[in-house]
């Protein structure tokens, strides 16, 4: 079946912007009208939305050469270059396996450490009955272990500055997914000010690390480290140019932290609407006797890892993955014309009522034994928090490092509730953050 012109008579409003302003909106009204497929134009561009988990897997897996990124990590070139996010091809696959040492298994465990005890310097600057954007926290405190783990820097004393420049950076990506976003990126509006600010605010931060490890030659085994010292011997030989460390610095630094700390975020705002659940886990963390944890704890830690799954489940930090057909191909029914943007969305499969047992629910239980039913029985690429096939996430293994070590240690010594009244919005742009931060007291236990 050729492709359809799609439902835009159905759609009232002004259709392209509402795709791109309000989607958390939007798109699950197209699944519940259309089904798992849902295609339709935005202006002249085909799109197909897709929320079949069978699908989705030949996507990522079984046809994944097929496609390519879609706009929206082409449109993040403007601030993450050619890194491991937005680059293609032979040059991705070179660049993957110029990063992948750094994460290897035995790797990520003596980062634990190092996740434990930032956690540990950022909650000690805390005091009872104090209210804090836990958002902005988060960020601080991810940042710190990104530069510390993978580049050897301590940025923990501009963890706060550059994450306001990040911030910066991608609130200006609303305007390049608009149409004419291109045009809009080189008007002197405020907003792209900002981002331009932000993006020389990051690269000071990036080139100084790399002038300062080159100068000194020196090896400290870390990512830097690796990737300035390597040479890729599958392929051509050579190693990275400074702008190729850069995009990668870059991408490593953004990824590494924005979808940790929007993960804990919203993992500390659903503790405080669930105090069951909230009670449980300090009932597990009671029991690690150990003043400083690390990443032994981790397999002591089955509920915390529950509270992590549930909470990507529910608020994922990646709330959208697109990718652009090369060809024609076969979706489903539908025979889809080359460059089509096909569209999956983690937000929209992770709730659905099929695969989910109480969908809107904060059921941390459903990821430990004894779970539902129809829990256990829900396809694989039902919940994809990171991605899946040759493009999945390569931090993966230290993202859920770091988030049951830092939930864990903060939890050991504190409460967190919402500040009464305080609006929760989630704002997808890049990931899915709170629009209005999230405010919180802290209340030590």
């Amino acid at each position: 079946m050729p492709l359809p012109p799609g439902p835009r008579s159905a759609i009232p409003g002004r259709f392209a912007i509402s795709v791109a302003t309000r989607p958390l909106e939007f798109l699950p009204s197209l699944v519940r009208e259309y089904g798992d497929v849902a295609v339709f134009h935005v202006g002249k561009q085909p799109v197909a939305l897709v929320s079949d988990p069978a699908l989705i897997r030949d996507i990522f897996v079984t046809h994944g050469r097929q496609f390519h990124k879609g706009r929206g990590l082409e449109r993040a070139k403007i601030l993450l270059g050619e890194g491991l996010l937005t680059s293609e091809d032979d040059f991705h696959l070179r660049q993957r396996r110029l990063a992948q040492p750094a994460f290897h298994r035995a790797r990520v465990a003596a980062y634990g450490q190092v996740m434990a005890h930032y956690a540990e310097r950022r909650a000690g600057r805390w005091r009872d009955g104090e209210t804090l954007d836990v958002s902005r926290e988060m960020a601080a405190y991810t940042l710190a272990v990104v530069g510390k783990t993978l580049f050897d820097a301590d940025i923990e004393a501009e963890a706060h500055e550059i994450g306001d420049a990040l911030t910066a950076a991608i609130a200006a990506f609303s305007f390049s997914v608009l149409p004419f976003g291109d045009f809009l990126l080189r008007l002197p509006l405020p907003a792209v000010r900002r981002f331009r600010r932000g993006r020389e605010r990051m690269d000071a931060t990036i080139y100084r690390m790399i002038g300062e490890r080159r100068a000194s030659g020196e090896d400290r085994g870390d990512l830097l480290s690796m990737l300035l010292l390597a040479h890729d011997t599958e392929g051509d030989g050579t190693g990275m140019s400074d702008l190729q460390l850069r995009d990668e610095a870059m991408t490593l630094l953004l990824a590494g932290h924005e979808t940790t700390a929007n993960q804990l975020s919203w993992t500390f705002y659903l503790l405080s609407q669930y105090p069951e659940v909230e009670a449980r886990l300090h009932a597990e963390v009671d029991t690690l006797r150990d003043e400083s944890l690390g990443s032994d704890d981790v397999a002591r830690l089955p509920y915390a890892r529950a509270v992590i799954a549930e909470s990507m489940r529910l608020f994922p930090p990646a709330w959208i993955v697109g990718r652009r057909t090369l060809g024609e191909y076969q979706l489903g029914d539908y025979s889809i014309p080359a460059r089509t943007y096909v569209l999956m969305s983690q937000w929209i499969v992770h709730r659905d009522p099929r695969w989910w047992d109480e969908a809107e629910v904060f059921r941390p239980e459903r990821w430990l034994p004894g779970g539902s039913a129809l829990d256990a029985a829900r396809p694989k690429f039902s919940y994809f928090p990171f991605g899946a096939g040759t493009r999945v996430c390569i931090g993966e293994q230290f993202a859920w490092m770091e988030g049951v070590l830092a939930l864990a240690t903060i939890a050991r010594k504190w409460k967190l509730r919402l500040v009464p009244g305080h609006p929760i919005v989630p704002q997808p742009i890049v990931t899915l953050r709170s629009k209005h931060g999230m405010r919180m007291v802290t209340h030590a236990r």
